[in-house]
């Protein structure tokens, strides 16, 4: 595909067409100035001090119908909601002939009428862009030079209108095209301006908070893919206190996963390099781009002995990248893979640059505002855990032990009283170890690998000392190499399990292990209760398709992309174990 296609394409990705209710009002405007136009023309006419001639007269007409066109068109616009491309091109004609006009039956060689040849121009570069611009210049000098050319082959003894003279249409026609050159570079430059704020705007309105980070990754890929037209983004972060890097993947149909973390990642894709944003393209085993520093400045020898593996690595022959920084937590890069930039202009980097120096603090906002959603909502927990704690649990605490009293006082007198009153100091107990329960979920984990063992052993603990059913922890590490989010997870797992053994199981005894064969993490958990309604062994997807097991366990198992199995003996007991793979765990980190 040539070089130049791909960049006009790459334009017009970033050009930002006008709306209906833009160009709505774009008309209006360019309707009202024509108006302004005509009446200034024809006052400058009338004041000007010229003989009453033939040529005079004909240019009052035409200015006279041309300020009648002027506000047909004006009310027109006014009241057309969506202008027809017909009406408009119709408003282009008008601007653009009616100049000539004058000029072929004006006699002044005053330059007042010359402003309709730049209206004409303005009008262009507003609704289009330089070519289109060039092109209405070459339209006003082609009329006026086949007239004077017909002029001339027909050997007429008219006098030339100055405009018609070789050496003023030369002049005229030089100007023309300047001042067309100028007002469509122009133009176009403040349409490009446009369109790359209406594009940065575009992807800050894609950072959102109750989408996530995820979610707003997502989004802002989508985005860059379509503005480069790249076939996918990778996303590749270090955290600043422990370097370890993390990667995602976006493609055009919408996903974004993360990927599976390799000790290679630095080495191959946050490799050091002065290029703050760069582009480079194989051509015959030769690489060849361009690189920019972080002030946007070319660098002129740019060694890229990288782009060899990092090619094979993605399967590519071209690729764009720039850095950024996530406030002082995070650091990467962005590559997009097989952008079509083949014939990159300093231009378009900076614009990739500007993007993602706007973006940054956006996500990262996301970032921390998801953050402080999560600590807000674990403080409000302890405070109602402390208010639950202090006042209801005390309270019920109390009354059980009035109610103990009263049962002791009562067991002399005939009848069932004791008994009822055991029964309810039964039902109040049950409601307190409930509500603890409760309070216990409702805390905030602060669980890491190495915190996970003292948690675990603390709650199979305070399981035994509550319920009276003897609990055993077990485990063969000492400490558990594994993410947070994983260890917070199978925590919660943990004690979700305790609870429903109290609740359903009748057991005697539970017994709760933790393995970490070859980097992943197991919990198995064990009781001889009366088991599950089923009898077997069961895998998440079965549970799943016999609705059975506990639903919040599998919630929790589906989120970090565990393996849950049970095991039921009805009458006998059960066995649930939770297996969370290396490659899993590792890449919540």
């Amino acid at each position: 595909m040539p070089l130049t296609t791909d960049r006009r394409r790459l334009s017009w990705r970033l050009h930002a067409s006008l709306g209906p209710e833009e160009t709505r009002r774009l008309e209006r405007w360019l309707a009202a100035s024509r108006v302004f136009l005509a009446i200034s023309s024809i006052f400058a006419m009338l004041l000007e001090p010229l003989p009453a001639t033939p040529r005079f007269g004909m240019v009052m007409a035409l200015l006279a119908c041309y300020l009648v066109l002027s506000l047909v068109l004006m009310f027109t616009f006014r009241h057309v909601q969506v202008p027809p491309a017909w009406l408009r091109y119709l408003a282009h004609g008008v601007d653009t002939f009616w100049p000539v006009a004058l000029a072929a039956v004006s006699s002044s060689r005053s330059s007042a009428l010359f402003l309709f040849f730049f209206f004409a121009l303005l009008a262009a570069a507003y609704r289009w862009r330089v070519w289109e611009t060039l092109a209405t210049a070459a339209a006003m000098i082609v009329v006026p030079a086949l007239l004077a050319l017909l002029l001339v082959l027909s050997h007429s003894s008219a006098v030339f209108p100055p405009e018609l003279e070789t050496s003023r249409l030369f002049e005229r026609a030089i100007s023309l095209l300047v001042m067309a050159l100028l007002l469509g570079y122009l133009a176009g430059q403040e349409k490009e301006l446009r369109a790359e704020r209406v594009a940065i705007t575009r992807l800050l309105g894609k950072a959102r908070v109750e989408i996530g980070l995820v979610g707003t990754l997502r989004e802002m890929s989508q985005e860059f893919l379509r503005l480069y037209g790249a076939q996918r983004a990778l996303l590749v972060s270090q955290e600043a206190n422990t370097l370890r890097a993390f990667s995602g993947e976006a493609t055009a149909d919408g996903t974004f996963r993360w990927l599976e973390p390799s000790p290679t990642d630095r080495e191959l894709y946050l490799f050091e390099t002065p290029a703050d944003v760069w582009c480079a393209r194989n051509r015959n085993g030769k690489w060849s781009g361009l690189a920019l520093d972080r002030s946007g400045t070319p660098i002129r020898r740019w060694e890229h002995p990288f782009l060899d593996a990092l090619a094979q690595a993605q399967n590519t022959h071209s690729v764009a990248a720039v850095s950024y920084t996530l406030g002082p937590d995070w650091s990467g890069r962005v590559f997009l893979i097989k952008p079509r930039l083949l014939a990159p202009r300093s231009e378009d980097l900076r614009f990739l640059q500007e993007v993602v120096r706007q973006v940054s603090p956006a996500v990262y906002n996301v970032f921390l505002l998801r953050r402080l959603r999560q600590r807000a909502g674990a403080v409000e927990r302890a405070r109602v855990a402390r208010e639950l704690h202090d006042g209801a649990v005390q309270s019920l605490i109390a009354v059980e032990m009035q109610l103990d009293v009263l049962r002791r006082q009562s067991e002399p007198l005939a009848g069932g009283l004791s008994a009822e009153l055991l029964r309810v100091q039964h039902l109040l107990r049950e409601e307190i170890l409930k509500l603890r329960e409760l309070m216990q979920l409702m805390k905030s984990l602060d669980v890491d690998g190495r915190k996970l063992l003292p948690f675990i052993a603390d709650t199979v603990e305070r399981f035994q000392r509550e319920t009276g059913i003897q609990a055993q922890f077990l485990s063969d590490v000492e400490e558990v190499k594994t993410s947070a989010k994983v260890c917070r997870e199978l925590a919660q797992i943990t004690q979700e399990a305790l609870v429903n053994i109290r609740k359903h199981s009748q057991a005697r005894h539970v017994q709760v292990r933790l393995a970490a064969p070859d980097g992943a993490c197991s919990i198995v958990i064990e009781d001889d209760g009366r088991g599950f309604d089923f009898s077997g062994h069961l895998s998440l997807r079965e549970l799943d398709d016999r609705r059975l097991g506990p639903v919040v366990i599998k919630e929790r198992v589906r989120f970090i992309e565990g393996e849950l199995t049970i095991e039921s003996k009805p009458g006998q007991g059960s066995r649930l174990e939770v297996y969370v793979p290396a490659k899993i765990e590792s890449s919540y980190g």
